[in-house]
């Protein structure tokens, strides 16, 4: 029989330690096992506990202070360690902060040997209550915070724990909060997660149950998602859906990144290049801070360009016909010269991307 596993993720500890009280005493028979990641020292620290004090406490020296490596060298063992020992009936799984679920998840999902005795019941994303706001939407580094997981990790706090919240089953805000923070969560999160105050009396059977779906999660946080959202413009939280089947202009694109990506709003989605046609591009931004990447092949799929946004206050009126400029008009050349088009440094050589 596989051990259900709840994980928790977030980017705030105090948040996340309010959070571990409150599951560990929901859970049934649960161990709990919480990773840290101190990057100076290049260290992994363990935690094992359950309601009987800590079991046991270990440090790792870590080859590159990572989240991967920390995944790969201990996380994962330890895990199915604890679940092949047979004491416990469940397991949560504190994160180190900064850590996103996604990646263990994947990784669950797809070790078929680790899948003979770990599933992942529940991913639970742990938000402070002090200022949700600006966690998500801010300018922040993790490192501005010091809770980077690497020595290059320029993530910003907006970008981790937005997509946070989007994977997760459930959003658990350590105190109440106001409307609106309540409700820009609700605008990113799966429309079927939780979004709660506190996890108090959500119940271990509920947690152990089937309310992480892979696919389910999987369709929701994907670059090429199709499913259909409405607009939303109450409680002072907004959010517009951009799309078009035509490629942004890569000249245009290069110019005017700061449009769309700038300003106090997340935006994430996918949109294509007349340059790199085959090829489904990434777009992921928060705090004004973006990232774009290469996501993979269209594959048999006719190419979109899709970029869905969401703040607090009012929608700027520019993003729209911001996002109508940005696209390729019918007719417009389409070929640029020496087989370039000015997005090699994220994107690679256009001949490896065809």
């Amino acid at each position: 029989m596989r051990v259900p596993v709840v994980l928790l993720g977030g980017v705030d500890p105090d948040a996340m330690a309010a959070t571990m009280v409150g599951l560990q005493f929901d859970l049934p028979g649960a161990v709990a096992c919480r990773h840290s990641i101190d990057v100076e020292r290049g260290v992994l620290t363990r935690t094992v506990s359950d309601l009987s004090g800590i079991i046991e406490m270990h440090e790792t020296l870590l080859e590159h202070a990572c989240v991967s490596c920390a995944i790969r060298e201990d996380i994962l063992p330890t895990l199915e360690r604890l679940a092949r020992d047979g004491r416990w009936q469940s397991i949560l799984a504190h994160l180190p902060v900064g850590a996103e679920a996604a990646h263990l998840c994947a990784a669950l999902t797809w070790d078929t040997r680790l899948a003979r005795f770990l599933r992942v019941s529940a991913v639970v994303t742990a938000v402070g209550a002090r200022a949700p706001v600006r966690d998500l939407l801010g300018d922040d580094l993790l490192a501005d915070r010091g809770h980077h997981c690497a020595h290059d990790d320029r993530r910003g706090v907006g970008e981790v724990l937005s997509a946070m919240v989007e994977h997760a089953d459930v959003v658990a805000f350590d105190d109440q909060v106001d409307p609106v923070a309540r409700g820009l969560v609700r605008a990113l999160a799966r429309p079927d997660a939780a979004v709660l105050e506190g996890v108090h009396g959500l119940g271990g059977d509920v947690l152990t149950g089937r309310l992480h779906h892979h696919d389910r999660t999987g369709a929701w946080t994907s670059p090429v998602r199709t499913d259909a959202l409405r607009e939303v413009r109450t409680e002072g939280v907004w959010r517009v859906d951009l799309q078009s089947l035509q490629p942004f202009h890569p000249d245009r694109l290069l110019e005017s990144l700061e449009r769309l990506g700038g300003g106090a709003h997340r935006s994430r989605g996918c949109f294509w290049l007349p340059s790199r046609p085959g090829r489904a591009l990434e777009w992921d931004g928060a705090g004004g801070q973006l990232s774009i990447g290469d996501h993979g092949s269209w594959g048999g799929r006719r190419p979109f360009t899709r970029i869905v946004l969401a703040g607090v206050g009012v929608a700027p009126p520019h993003l729209r016909p911001a996002f109508d400029e940005l696209l390729l008009a019918p007719g417009e050349p389409a070929t640029w010269p020496a087989g370039e088009d000015g997005f090699e440094p994220w994107l690679g050589p256009i001949r490896e991307a065809a």
